[in-house]
């Protein structure tokens, strides 16, 4: 029995007190043998295909100065994240994108590593970024100040903004199929109608939400050069 909305969320399969949701975290691994065979399908070339895009993408959004293989980290992050995002919608699989603890671990590295390899390699480059180009100077403090706070504020809003996207379809999802036993037979197959849309919606979403985490990644490190 549920003791609140929230509980779906809470990691409760386990094997001597080891808990095993975050283990589809990792099936993702089991995909990568089969890209290595000689002959590959159609969903390999499909997804080459995506990849290809998204490496020139991030290579124009880094532009000249990002170091060359750099795209690969961004494109590995999609990658994960769209996995996850993905699994999440099976049923009885462990979302692991819903949890800060998983969002958190891919945000706040990233943006630490890009912040400590600017601030000792471009200092100058990253005290000018501090103040936009154009201020006055009376507002310039006050641009400093906000400039900061927007700069430290980044990886939580990269966590949150993913685990709030993927927490608020799972939960109207879980919402409306709970109402399901009550209701008759003609408004329950309108709930499935809603519950179908719902599910394209949170599939558009996952794409959408690791799109944007990895795309506002590269555009955090192509300001530290």
């Amino acid at each position: 029995m549920m003791t609140n909305l929230f509980s779906v969320f809470d990691p409760s399969s386990s094997i001597f007190n080891l808990s095993l949701n975050w283990m589809s975290t990792f099936l993702g691994l089991l995909l990568i043998p089969s890209a290595y065979w000689l002959m590959p399908s159609r969903w390999h070339i499909f997804w080459n295909s995506i990849l290809i895009t998204l490496h020139k993408e991030f290579k124009t959004l880094l532009g000249p100065s990002g170091h060359s293989g750099s795209t690969f980290i961004f494109v590995s992050l999609f990658s994960l994240i769209l996995f996850n995002n993905f699994m999440g919608l099976f049923p009885y699989i462990f979302t692991s994108t819903s949890h800060l603890t998983l969002t958190l671990t891919l945000a706040l590295p990233l943006w630490l590593c890009f912040m400590l390899y600017g601030w000792i390699n471009h200092t100058q480059h990253m005290f000018a970024h501090l103040v936009p180009q154009g201020t006055p100077a009376v507002l310039m403090p006050f641009m400093v100040c906000i400039e900061t706070i927007s700069n430290i504020i980044r990886p939580g809003t990269l966590a949150v903004r993913l685990a709030a996207n993927m927490i608020a379809g799972h939960l109207l999802l879980t919402l409306l199929g709970n109402t399901g036993p009550s209701l008759s037979y003609a408004i329950v197959s309108l709930l499935l109608i809603g519950q179908i849309a719902l599910l394209v919606l949170e599939s558009a979403v996952a794409i959408i939400q690791s799109y944007v985490f990895a795309v506002l990644s590269t555009l955090y490190s192509s300001e530290v050069n």
